[in-house]
């Protein structure tokens, strides 16, 4: 099956979110929640435990979102940023084909049956 320790982390706002990109993921993929906060010490252990992983950020294309992505941005400049289109306004409420051609633009692997 897939390996304990995976190289590659996805961040997102909630845990809706995180049940609908495991619907469709067809690798290993480490999946943290931040619901919806972060404080900054919260964020500088989570960068500590990161630094080694390929990270992808993935949040809600709104206020909230964007303040979490721009967070990242300052204290984890190496993690890649994935958005939805701003239409959707939820990771959660993104269809789940956009979802995947995101997930697949990003070299993460989708299970096509899947969606």
């Amino acid at each position: 099956m897939w390996e304990e320790e995976q190289t590659k982390v996805l961040i997102v706002e909630g845990t809706t979110d995180k049940r609908k990109v495991e619907s469709i993921l067809k690798e290993p993929l480490e999946i943290i929640c931040t619901n919806g906060t972060l404080s900054i010490s919260k964020l500088d252990e989570l960068v500590d435990t990161l630094y080694d992983k390929e990270v992808y950020i993935l949040v809600d294309a709104d206020d909230a979102g964007e303040k979490l992505r721009g967070l990242f941005k300052r204290e984890f400049p190496e993690a890649e940023h994935l958005y939805i289109d701003r239409m959707y306004k939820e990771v959660a409420n993104a269809p789940r084909h956009h979802l995947a051609s995101i997930l697949l633009h990003a070299n993460i692997d989708v299970d096509i049956d899947a969606y």
